[in-house]
């Protein structure tokens, strides 16, 4: 029985105190485990990316949870995919950009020919929270020449305010 979008936002779980205390841990993982609910949430991200209007390009997704969606939006949407990892899991010649978790720095990096000058990128990831990882992505595309048209999540925690931190327009399915 095909999933609506409500019923795929209803999946989401809510983990108080993981992994530390004061946290609110919302968990993507149960979506995985109806194929319905994946074809439904993927089929969503492809229309909001196709009402844009422009090309698009490439699909970016972010280490590790963006590997888990943004694969199957790109083949929906007939283009590449390419993935942003923590630093030294690529091979060949990368182009780096460090951002700011909440107990330090971390490095990103894209191999140097996933994106091409000129091409349109969708950025996608799981969370949204404090905009840190995203701005990197959209660093390392802007190195290479292409441009972020959107930042896709599946969740965006409005309160700590990573919107704010992104150059690109945002969209979130579910927004807390």
């Amino acid at each position: 029985m095909p999933y609506t979008i409500n019923q795929v936002k209803e999946l989401v779980r809510e983990f108080p105190d993981f992994p530390s205390e004061g946290i609110l841990f919302r968990d993507i993982f149960p979506i995985f485990r109806e194929p319905e609910a994946v074809e439904c949430l993927v089929g969503h991200f492809v229309e909001q990316v196709r009402g844009l209007g422009s090309p698009i390009d490439a699909v970016v997704g972010l280490d590790a949870r963006g590997f888990l969606f943004g694969p199957l939006i790109a083949l929906r949407l007939g283009v590449a995919f390419v993935p942003v990892r923590k630093g030294g899991k690529l091979p060949g010649g990368v182009v780096q950009a460090k951002y700011q978790k909440e107990y330090g720095v971390d490095v990103f990096e894209m191999q140097a020919d996933g994106i091409q000058a000129g091409q349109n990128v969708v950025i996608v990831d799981d969370l949204l929270a404090t905009g840190g990882s995203c701005r990197a992505a959209e660093e390392l595309v802007g190195m290479l020449g292409g441009t972020v048209v959107l930042n896709a999540f599946v969740i965006s925690l409005e309160g700590l305010e990573g919107r704010k931190q992104l150059k690109a327009p945002v969209y979130a399915l579910i927004e807390c």
